[in-house]
């Protein structure tokens, strides 16, 4: 007997078990699951395999993508936002695309025309590599008859040409006057119903991205030891279970533990998320008062950035700076440090001098 399954994506899964077989594939349309059944039932009753996929049967690139999202929604694995957003761009500029008119002249003519719409090499690199694991992923979980060479190749061509590489590392912290002006901008403003100033502050205390900050609830508080537990935190490899604890305290110039105590004054009890706010709407609010001010240039991921290196100037070492950050390859750490080359003498003054410097004293 079929079972028919509605997946969260709105495909269906049908499965049959029939005479110690079983067999189970995806469809579109109800209509196909139920045809399909039926085809596969009476293949198991004559003494043969059911059809081994139904890949043949989708017709356009935005069918495989339904496909992967279908699948990966049954694993309990669903695109998160990142990704979705690229799967909906590939979905509306490729999506009718027939299979196998997807070759590497189409990848290339497409990624010239993301450069022309302003897509960077970074982000065109991603759409590459994401048409890539779709087809991949058709090839072998549905057995999908097509070779990922013109995929290679049109990755290779678009780097020779300049439109596939690594993105521009940002270097830009804001200046001291800078963020007293966005602080007086956001304390002046009185339609602003956000605590602007806390969150900028609570941002650089503890160098945490925008998202974490606006997800972190007062359970994740551990009060006695003052230290917060982030959950799921950003990683290029498994975001989900990636928890980390991080200190809260007053290293980078401003007072994280002081924040979260004055947060929970404001707030007026001490349950639910501590920031219990929209991280968009957190950003729009960052971004017009930049503006206002004519702070130019300047992004609340910088100051990410920021906090980062106000700890090494603070003389944390690399392997102590990760464990706030979150950084797991210190390679990736040096891209956020930026230190400014006039805090060297301060560092200076506070050590201890080395035997050197003492025996040239003499």
């Amino acid at each position: 007997m079929a079972s028919i399954t509605k997946l969260p994506s709105g495909a269906y899964r049908v499965q049959i078990r029939r005479k110690g077989r079983y067999a189970s594939e995806t469809f579109l349309r109800r209509d196909d699951a139920h045809r399909w059944a039926r085809q596969a039932e009476t293949r198991v009753d004559q003494g043969l395999a059911p059809n081994k996929s139904s890949v043949s049967r989708l017709q356009t690139f935005g069918d495989l993508i339904d496909l992967h999202i279908a699948d990966m929604c049954e694993v309990g694995k669903p695109p998160r936002r990142s990704k979705a957003a690229t799967l909906t761009t590939l979905k509306r500029d490729l999506g009718k695309e027939r299979i196998g008119h997807l070759d590497r002249q189409k990848l290339i003519d497409y990624g010239k025309m993301r450069a022309d719409q302003g897509a960077g090499p970074v982000t065109l690199g991603i759409d590459i590599g994401v048409i890539k694991m779709i087809i991949t992923h058709a090839a072998a979980v549905h057995g999908l008859d097509i070779s990922p060479e013109p995929f290679d190749l049109a990755r290779v061509a678009l780097k020779r040409l300049g439109l596939i590489g690594k993105g521009t590392e940002r270097d830009r912290r804001p200046t001291t006057d800078e963020l007293n002006r966005l602080f007086r901008c956001f304390d002046d403003n009185e339609r602003l119903t956000l605590p602007m100033t806390r969150i900028v502050k609570f941002a650089v205390a503890t160098a945490m991205r925008l998202d974490e900050i606006c997800r972190v609830e007062w359970t994740d508080l551990d009060v006695d030891r003052r230290m917060l537990m982030i959950r799921d935190r950003k990683d290029p490899r498994n975001k989900t279970g990636n928890d980390q604890r991080i200190p809260l305290f007053a290293a980078t110039g401003f007072d994280a533990w002081a924040l979260v105590t004055e947060q929970a004054k404001e707030l007026g009890h001490a349950r639910g998320r501590i920031f219990p706010y929209n991280s968009r709407s957190v950003g729009t609010a960052f971004r017009r008062a930049c503006v206002e001010v004519s702070v130019k240039d300047l992004h609340f991921h910088d100051l990410r950035h920021e906090g980062t290196s106000r700890l090494f100037e603070a003389g944390f070492a690399i392997e102590q700076v990760s464990l706030v950050t979150g950084h797991k390859d210190w390679k990736m750490l040096r891209r956020y440090t930026h230190i400014r080359p006039e805090t060297l003498h301060w560092l200076a003054a506070s050590r201890a001098p080395s035997p050197l410097e003492t025996r040239a004293a003499e």
